[in-house]
């Protein structure tokens, strides 16, 4: 068996709704050469390798719909080209990127040449993913040694360092469960929410509407104790000092034991808390100087470090922090200790998903000096039962959202309004969170401008809270899904001139209009590129650009086959036909329903309260029909087709000619496009007919007043007219 191989012919990142699925998915063309003939149940001893290494395979469902599915198919017999889909989905799940969707098709019977899809949330690791699955099935196969540890460690770094942030995760999931599309701006976590003039965008748990000056308020806690206090706010007293002395004389001022911290730190680096001496002081005081740059000595406040999450005047999350102590055995060490008793939790690690912090005692500072307070360093043997205290507070990551009590709440949400932040991490240090926060002398100590959501999401102790939810309700309230208007055209018959119809109506309507198609990128009437934008990118750049409400977008067979399309949902889908197969060789498309399967995604992603516009003419666009979520219209020049009759009998909208006019209709009643007026298709040529009835349909749709539409087609056949006789007479054209 050693001759067996896979060969990947052609591996594609298809990035937008495709003939796969909604989502970005891997394409690969594969030949799978002599296994074509030995299907997994011939293998000796490859199903038992491949579970062996991958246990998770137990739990995919596969055709069978129900978990363990996938081993079923292995007993029975399957091709390697499917096996493969399965292990490069495992293995991105292994690595942190939740994925599920995998489909493979043979292209012809017996020939061995397979086309594969697999869901992946970054392009680079699904195509890593792609090729250790191959590796790792033909180690299975051939039974050679394979370290599956070593590959998902390289995939799992991958993730980490190529993928959100598990606190921007949760927002843009947030999002698609509210069916707000997103787009990453960059390779960080900038990420846009919804598109053109109604989209919104974050950064981590920081929004557009989140002030510059309201960020550089909270980094300042001086500043931010001052305009907390001025507005009654119960903030620990202190001042900021120069010099280890000057913070001696300070502490001695407010009385003993104070803390120590950075003016301008966050995370809770270089704070140093209840100290009582000199020496611990004038330490705390370089360590601070270490993390910030200037040192600030306050009163120490007792009690419990709480972190309340304010989101648009609400506080939708609590969680409070908890001493970390170890008890001594008379042998270990602290630094024993802390490994044997602390380290050693299963919550602890050094990921962003864990939920809390692995220890160092032996190189963090803070633990240093909370140790010397004791008595201890981190070398010291404690005596047998002896209890030392290694961090005060630790990671605030215990849930308590359901005890805060009211007062608490309320002063929580002042101090954030009072520094001008939309969402914000309030510090608060409490004995009691269920009780008023100033009967029990409790204080805000900290507000943080773009907060961690990990300790909401993942804590330790308690539930997890839906916080990526509450920050979508903040940004997009009343149902707002952040959408503008998307009008989708595709086929081979006269499309790029539907667009530019569509998007001049619209324009006429008030609209800013982004415009991609074969002639160029427009932004309203303004040309801004002249290449052919009849491509991923280009319909992106309009999506993403802030002073645009509404879009149209050509597409094709081919751009939908090279990279998906650049939408995920559209209001309107106009498909003209599914003709054209000739220019489809080179994707192995040689039939026109092969077409079909490519055109339809542009129906698939119409909204639920959108429209398809579909030529009534082909019977193979009739056949789409059934594949909408939205309203139908059906338009063409003859209004006896039988399929256009069929569908006004079942009281369908549809739009034709009779005796030169242009007809709408709703079932049996009907409107003249312009009954005050005489609009009459002149059959000049300068703009086809069956392209004026694309574009009646969609503006209709989207409820452009047919006086408007009226006007708007005859101004667009005079510009057009004018700009034939301009380039016949070899004059630039004017656009």
């Amino acid at each position: 068996m050693s001759d067996k191989d896979i060969t990947f012919l052609k591996v594609t990142h298809l990035r937008g709704p495709n003939i796969w699925t909604y989502r970005p998915v891997i394409e690969v063309w594969l030949d799978i050469g002599d296994f074509e003939h030995f299907p997994s149940h011939t293998l000796p001893g490859f199903s038992q390798r491949l579970t062996q290494w991958l246990p998770g395979l137990s739990q995919h469902r596969c055709g069978v719909g129900e978990p363990g599915g996938f081993l079923l198919r292995l007993d029975e017999g399957t091709w390697i080209g499917h096996i493969l889909e399965h292990v490069a989905l495992e293995l991105q799940s292994l690595a942190g990127m939740r994925t599920g969707f995998g489909k493979t098709r043979q292209v012809k019977e017996g020939s061995g040449i397979y086309k594969m899809a697999f869901r992946t949330r970054n392009e680079a690791v699904g195509r890593m993913a792609l090729d250790d699955a191959r590796n790792l099935v033909l180690a299975a196969v051939h039974d050679y040694s394979y370290d599956i540890e070593a590959t998902v460690i390289k995939l799992t770094d991958m993730v980490d360092s190529l993928c959100l942030g598990p606190s921007t995760s949760c927002i843009v999931d947030a999002a698609g469960e509210k069916h707000i599309p997103f787009i990453r701006l960059t390779e960080g976590n900038l990420v846009q929410l919804g598109h053109g003039s109604r989209q919104r965008r974050i950064w981590t748990a920081e929004t557009d509407r989140t002030s510059a000056i309201a960020e550089y308020i909270s980094s300042d806690k001086d500043l931010t104790k001052s305009l907390l206090a001025s507005c009654g706010i119960p903030v620990p007293a202190g001042r900021i000092v120069q010099s280890p002395e000057e913070a001696w004389e300070e502490a001695q001022e407010l009385g003993l034991p104070v803390v120590v911290k950075p003016v301008d730190g966050n995370h809770g680096r270089g704070v140093s808390i209840e100290l009582t001496t000199k020496e611990l002081i004038f330490e705390a005081f370089e360590l601070a100087l270490r993390h910030g740059s200037e040192v600030i000595v306050e009163r120490f406040i007792p009690g419990n470090e709480h972190r309340l999450l304010v989101v648009g005047g609400k506080v939708v999350a609590a969680a409070r922090g908890e001493s970390a102590w170890v008890k001594g055995d008379g042998v270990s060490s602290v630094v024993e200790l802390v490994d044997a008793q602390l380290n050693s939790d299963s919550r602890r690690g050094q990921g962003e998903d864990a939920p809390l912090n692995r220890i160092d005692a032996d190189q963090n500072t803070s633990i240093r000096l909370e140790l010397a307070r004791q008595g201890f360093d981190p070398h010291s043997v404690p005596e047998d039962g002896k209890e030392v205290l290694i961090q005060r507070n630790g990671n605030v990551a215990i849930d308590c959202t359901d005890e805060v009590h009211p007062d608490i709440a309320d002063f929580a949400v002042l101090a954030t309004q009072v520094v001008g932040l939309d969402i914000a991490g309030v510090d608060m240090v409490v004995e009691d969170v269920s009780k008023p926060l100033i009967q029990q002398g409790g204080a805000i100590v900290e507000i943080n401008a773009g907060p961690g959501l990990l300790t909401h999401l993942k804590p330790a102790v308690g539930y997890p809270r839906p916080v990526g939810a509450a920050i979508i309700s903040h940004l997009f309230p009343n149902g707002d899904r952040g959408r503008v208007p998307i009008v989708g055209i595709a086929g081979s018959q006269s499309t790029s001139e539907i667009a530019q119809l569509v998007a001049w109506l619209l324009r006429l309507s008030g609209e800013r209009v982004g415009l991609a198609c074969h002639d160029g990128l427009f932004l309203d009437r303004r040309q801004v590129s002249t290449r052919n934008s009849v491509n991923f990118d280009a319909g992106q750049r309009l999506l993403m650009n802030r002073t645009v409400s509404a879009v149209v977008i050509e597409s094709n067979a081919a751009a939908i086959l090279k990279e998906g399309l650049s939408y995920d949902r559209c209001s309107v889908a106009i498909v003209t036909d599914t003709e054209g197969v000739d220019a489809l060789s080179d994707f192995m498309i040689t039939e026109e329903s092969q077409v079909f399967d490519v055109l339809r995604t542009l129906v698939d992603v119409v909204l639920p309260d959108g429209f398809a516009v579909l030529n009534a003419a082909h019977p193979s666009v009739i056949d789409m029909a059934k594949l909408c979520d939205g309203t139908l219209i059906f338009y063409h020049c003859s209004e006896n087709l039988a399929a256009l009759i069929e569908h006004r009998t079942n009281n369908g909208r549809a739009v034709f000619v009779r005796d030169g006019q242009i007809i709408l209709a709703r079932g049996q009643e009907e409107f003249i496009l312009n009954a005050r007026g005489s609009l009459c298709l002149s059959g000049s040529g300068v703009v086809s007919e069956n392209s004026i009835l694309a574009a009646v349909a969609a503006t209709w749709a989207m409820g452009l007043p047919t006086e408007l539409i009226h006007a708007g087609i005859e101004t667009f056949e005079a510009e057009q007219a004018l700009n034939h006789a301009t380039d016949s007479a070899g004059r630039v054209r004017a656009h």
